[in-house]
């Protein structure tokens, strides 16, 4: 039955136009367009438009203060990195002089301990020069004996004879001049 009364309808429309198109129906359509126009036009600015201008301004204050949090941190970040840079020329300007003050600390330590040992070694050298002075004294006081006991021994030994200790004395004076 279904497909009788579709072949029916069929049959009744087919020798009219396309129903848009057909100028019979154009004051209804155009009723129709500014009803559904209306209806829309109201909708959306009753309920959409203001709901996403809602959004939106949202979005917007959102935005804002995310860019003034940022410009804040940004400035505090600004602000640590001047100190971190002033902090750390400090340091170096500080580690130069305490560098400066031990250098001429250490400086001035090692001329104190360089004098205290060449004081110490100028005395070791006067009393080596004073010890050395009195032993050639007494090995020269001693000279004179040792060669007349070694004259009297050669001459012993060889002419087999025997010198006074004045004849001795006489020759061995008379060899040093």
């Amino acid at each position: 039955m279904f497909i009788t009364q579709a072949l029916a309808a069929e049959e009744a429309n087919a020798g009219g136009a396309f129903p848009p198109f057909d100028p019979a129906t154009f004051a209804s359509q155009i009723l129709w367009l500014v009803i559904t126009f209306g209806v829309f036009y109201m909708i959306m600015s009753r309920v959409i438009i203001p709901r996403l201008a809602g959004i939106l301004e949202v979005r917007h204050d959102r935005i804002s203060r995310d860019l003034d949090e940022t410009e804040r941190l940004k400035n505090e970040a600004d602000a640590a990195h001047a100190a971190y840079e002033h902090e750390l020329a400090e340091a170096k300007k500080n580690a130069h002089s305490i560098a400066l003050e031990a250098t001429e600390k250490s400086k001035a330590e090692a001329a104190t301990a360089r004098e205290k040992v060449e004081a110490e070694l100028a005395e070791k050298m006067a009393e080596a020069e004073a010890r050395i002075a009195s032993i050639k004294a007494k090995a020269m006081a001693e000279v004179g004996t040792i060669a007349n006991d070694t004259t009297s021994e050669i001459v012993k030994e060889l002419i087999g004879g025997k010198l006074t200790k004045a004849e001795i004395t006489k020759a061995v004076s008379a060899s040093v001049k």
